[in-house]
């Protein structure tokens, strides 16, 4: 099987493309302005204690407190000597024996904060290295359940009990196979040593205080993703390329002639068609190969996928081609519960199988494709009505919860995408028709919430984009086009591009409607010509009225007007 990373790395956010035999299993999306959380150490303080919930709340300096269990309190090596995640056979004490109101306690997150609910923590902290992960809270031994080879496991096992300090655990990782004594030494000591300075500064800060912050998405994919397995990484910034290799020198220079710095002109996950498999991602129905087709309707609580033969009609019976549906959609659901990263109770709805043979093979073909998922999921089997059980471990948002948001003209029924994701796409755009052609500016127009980020404050934003392109780019907010609408008005001379981007001209006289006031100068009021802004000198008391103004000065976003 060959498997690249992809990654494309911009100013806004950085991604990352797992693709495997050329197709798209999995997406990492990290926003500069939105860090991922999980895996973070705290010092927080216990704000409530619920035995009938048996959890407690815990501030830790976020929006909102954090949740924990009782089981998650938990990290004392006896009660967890039987197992990494199971206590079976010991009584679970109540919540108010185990922590108390106004208590400053370690805890880690292990699940970002969703919608309402705020992030879930743990007591027993996990620091994952390149070879290992160290749980300085659990008397534990775990091996990868991904090393097959019973020799290996044993050989790594025994490593592991002479390396480990002194009353604390480790999970050996599956790159670490093969691997000898002296590189997972090396892991377990940095690791260590990581784990003291937690808590010398844990000793010294007054709670709610952030202790350890997980490495950016870059680094934890060279760590966890780029193995020996991977047949090429490539990167399309020079920075960063750069700081995976530096990176590689202390974790696994081998790997450094795999690597390569993308040149191309067309964007890497153009290139790659990545950027079209993302946009497949997000549709509600997923086309098969075969004609058949799936469908994903998403709730809070489970998602229902439902299999169709849609254009299929089979050439030998229907038996046949209900399994030939059925197995290609095993193997495509697997991989989009990955690339969407679909958490939590999932129930499939295959077409209905004349025999169990039929249905075992499903069953078979469906669970070695999830095989290649790290995250941990479960197949529990057909239901009497026929419906194929699967629960995945949610421990993120979902592809769709990133770009896209809950619609306002649907009420939550559908989605668009976000202005964010639009004006970073109307970015990528710009930048591409910047290469294309040989021209003096280009003029746009997007929705005015997508044009007043691309525009940014001050026009911040623009001349950056301007600078990088070489280009002048002008931006109109035209609320005729969706959110996620691109239209380009013009390309071509400077002069040309201008008399088409400004619709008012200095001197002129017009009548214009007062939407609102200025939002920094409140006895300004703000009038538009075709999503251009104008600023109305003493039109604040006017909103909601038409008057008749004179521009003073005209912008390439704004104009500047006077009453008469």
């Amino acid at each position: 099987m060959s498997k690249d990373i992809v990654v494309n790395v911009d100013a806004a956010e950085t991604r990352v493309a797992i693709i495997e035999n050329g197709t798209l299993v999995e997406l990492f999306i990290e926003r500069t302005a939105n860090r991922r959380i999980v895996g973070n150490i705290y010092k927080g303080r216990v704000t409530n204690v619920l035995p009938g919930m048996q959890s407690a709340f815990v501030d830790i300096g976020l929006e909102r407190n954090a949740f924990l269990y009782v089981d998650d309190a938990l990290a004392t090596a006896e009660l967890r000597s039987v197992g990494h995640d199971d206590i079976d056979g010991l009584q679970t004490p109540s919540i108010k024996d185990v922590l108390k109101v106004g208590q400053d306690i370690l805890v880690q997150i292990t699940k970002e904060p969703m919608g309402t609910k705020g992030a879930r923590v743990i007591t027993h902290t996990t620091l994952p290295g390149r070879y290992v992960v160290l749980m300085p809270t659990v008397n534990y031994i775990g091996i990868s359940r991904r090393i097959s080879s019973e020799k290996e496991r044993d050989r790594l096992k025994k490593i592991a009990k002479s390396i480990r300090p002194k009353g604390m655990g480790l999970i050996v990782r599956t790159v670490a196979e093969g691997k000898d004594e002296k590189e997972l030494t090396n892991d377990v000591r940095f690791l260590f040593k990581v784990w003291r300075r937690i808590r010398d500064t844990a000793k010294r800060s007054k709670s709610p205080a952030l202790l350890y912050e997980d490495h950016d998405l870059l680094y934890r994919v060279v760590r966890d993703f780029f193995t020996s397995e991977v047949d090429r990484f490539l990167i399309d910034s020079k920075s960063q390329y750069e700081e995976v290799l530096s990176l590689l020198n202390i974790i696994g220079s081998n790997l450094k002639r795999r690597v390569t710095l993308y040149r191309k002109n067309a964007p890497i996950f153009d290139y790659f068609g990545i950027e079209s498999e993302i946009d497949k991602a997000l549709k509600r129905k997923v086309w098969l190969s075969c004609g058949g087709y799936l469908i994903f309707d998403q709730t809070e609580a489970l998602t229902s996928i439902d299999v169709n033969t849609g254009k299929y009609i089979g050439t030998t019976n229907l038996a046949d081609t209900v399994l030939k549906t059925n197995l290609e959609a095993a193997k495509e659901i697997a991989r989009q519960l990955r690339l969407r990263n679909i958490g939590g109770i999932i129930v499939i709805d295959f077409i209905d199988m004349a025999s169990q043979k039929d249905e075992h093979k499903v069953v078979e073909i469906f669970e070695r494709e999830l095989k290649k998922d790290k995250t941990k999921t479960h197949v529990l089997g057909f239901t009497r009505l026929g419906l194929l059980e699967v629960t995945r471990k949610k421990t993120k948002e979902g592809l769709d919860d990133i770009l896209q948001r809950t619609c306002t003209c649907c009420d939550g029924k559908g989605k668009v995408l976000s202005e964010e994701t639009a004006a970073i796409r109307a970015e990528r755009e710009i930048r591409r028709l910047a290469r294309q052609a040989e021209s003096e500016a280009i003029l746009i127009e997007v929705h005015p919430g997508v044009a007043a980020l691309l525009i940014g404050s001050g026009g911040s934003n623009l001349r950056k984009i301007e600078e990088e392109t070489g280009m002048y780019v002008y931006i109109k907010g035209s609320a005729e086009l969706s959110t996620d609408g691109i239209k380009v008005v013009s390309v071509g001379a400077r002069l040309e591009v201008e008399e088409k981007a400004l619709p008012v001209r200095e001197g002129q006289i017009m009548e214009v409607k007062i939407e609102e006031s200025h939002v920094s100068n409140r006895g300004n009021g703000i009038a538009r010509v075709d999503g251009y802004v104008i600023d109305i000198e003493d039109g604040g008391k006017f909103v909601g009225k038409k008057a008749k103004v004179e521009i003073n000065k005209a912008f390439r976003t704004y104009a500047k007007a006077k009453l008469l």
